[in-house]
């Protein structure tokens, strides 16, 4: 049953539906103008409001609009003595749900209600998704099981606070730069505004200047028309330049004039255009050997090492690799619903792999596997794409014997069982781990527990 807020001028009309509603089972509550029903609005949460459109104070297209602009807004269905085509049409264009003139007829005002109660649901639906898309992006793929991950997002935070301080992220490529940069934005004052990513390795020399401050009609042969640079573009919000190490050295010096002056110009244009924006900068390169070569201006790198982070790579922060591993698998399956999501075979042939794609790489090894998986556990048979590119381990060439001598049956029986955990108890692929056949392995395995 819902909550009904009627808001009526007529004490008659408010009576009515109070008492048709409250027999249907709902909670009805009253209000004999707009400026009535938003003082209730403010105190308690409605599932749905019945609305009369002409009334004092307030009236039902004020409300509507007023509704409309709150953070769950509320169905409105609009009820009206004086209905017409144009009324109707702004009713509906300021977010009605129905439209019904009086007298009305209780039927249709419950099938209007039942109505309404399936739009209520889906708001709320659509905002508890929003809510928990908007946490998943704040952390991005980012699970601090780390100690040195969770002092990277510490430091994140507090420079998130900072509307324009200037941030550098450090790092391989594939440790999730970008992520982190989003992760910024979306805690400072500037959240509400743009984030505007930029690749300046993928910009070509000749464009650089136009895609960063934009260019008037005719600056160059093809722009016949005059367009906006990132830094307008992204005004207001956070403009994230990656790869920012193979900026043009005389690219360079522009952006420089643009942060310290906070204005630009286009190419080919004469007027100063002033930006409000937030500049973050990436780079998986060692900028001081660069400044170092001469590639690099000193002084820009200076401008944009006010605030550095370093994201170590994965190799760095073995401890976060299951979680991350874990994390990847629900994501690719949509679904929380399964205790066991790899096996403690598939767990060694992530740890000890060296993951130089970070985690970009472990991301796409975890989508790959779920696929060949089809449900979890993920086994290392799924993984074995793995081994395969990075081969086993140690050559057996490279095996010396210790002067002590081995005992070959036991090093035989350990090897089997090392391959059959690593492959969760898959006999086929722990065959093909030792170089087998299945028959062989089967055989070997009998002859071997015959001697025990």
């Amino acid at each position: 049953m819902a909550n009904i807020l009627i808001v009526d001028d007529e004490e008659k009309i408010r009576h009515i539906l109070s008492i048709m509603l409250k027999l249907k089972g709902h909670s009805v509550k009253e209000a004999q103008d707009g400026k009535a029903a938003l003082e209730l609005i403010e105190k308690e949460p409605f599932d749905i409001i019945i609305s009369d459109l002409k009334m004092p104070e307030i009236d039902g297209f004020e409300l509507l609009k007023r509704v409309k602009s709150m953070e769950i807004p509320i169905p409105v269905i609009v009820i009206t003595a004086y209905a017409t085509i144009e009324s109707a049409v702004e009713a509906m264009k300021k977010g009605a749900v129905d439209y019904i003139a009086k007298p009305f007829e209780e039927e249709k005002i419950l099938l209007s209600i039942e109505k309404a109660l399936g739009v209520s649901r889906l708001l709320k639906e659509n905002i508890d998704l929003k809510n928990k898309l908007k946490r998943l992006s704040k952390r991005g793929e980012m699970v601090c099981v780390s100690k040195a991950m969770q002092r990277v997002m510490d430091m994140a935070l507090k420079v998130a606070q900072k509307r324009d301080t200037t941030v550098l992220i450090t790092g391989e490529s594939g440790t999730g730069k970008e992520v982190l940069a989003r992760f910024i934005h979306e805690n400072s004052p500037r959240k509400q505004a743009r984030f505007v990513a930029v690749n300046c390795a993928a910009i070509t020399d000749t464009l650089v200047e136009s895609t960063l401050f934009g260019h008037e009609k005719g600056a160059f042969t093809g722009a016949d028309r005059s367009k906006q640079g990132v830094f307008e573009y992204a005004s207001g919000g956070t403009l994230f330049l990656d790869e920012i190490g193979d900026l043009p050295l005389e690219a360079q010096a522009k952006l420089l004039r643009a942060l310290q002056e906070k204005q630009i110009q286009r190419v080919g244009g004469n007027e100063t255009i002033k930006v409000d924006v937030r500049v973050i900068c990436a780079t998986n390169q060692d900028l001081e050997k660069l400044v170092e070569k001469g590639e690099f201006r000193q002084d820009l790198f200076f401008r944009i090492n006010v605030f550095p982070i370093h994201i170590p790579p994965l190799r760095e922060r073995k401890e976060a690799i299951i979680p991350l591993a874990e994390y990847f698998i629900r994501k690719f399956i949509d679904s929380d619903s399964f205790d066991q999501l790899l096996t403690q075979g598939a767990k060694r042939i992530l740890q000890s792999h060296s993951w130089p794609g970070n985690i970009r790489e472990l991301s796409n090894t975890l989508e790959r596997a779920v696929i060949l998986a089809g449900v979890p556990p993920i086994t290392s048979e799924h993984l074995s794409f793995l081994r395969t590119k990075e081969g086993p381990p140690s050559s057996v060439h490279e095996f010396k014997l210790p002067e002590t001598g081995i005992n070959l049956i036991e090093l035989e029986k350990d090897l089997i069982r090392q391959a059959l955990e690593l492959t969760g108890n898959n006999q086929s692929a722990a065959a093909r781990l030792l170089g087998l056949t299945r028959s062989k392995f089967r055989t070997r395995v009998k002859q071997l527990e015959e001697q025990n």
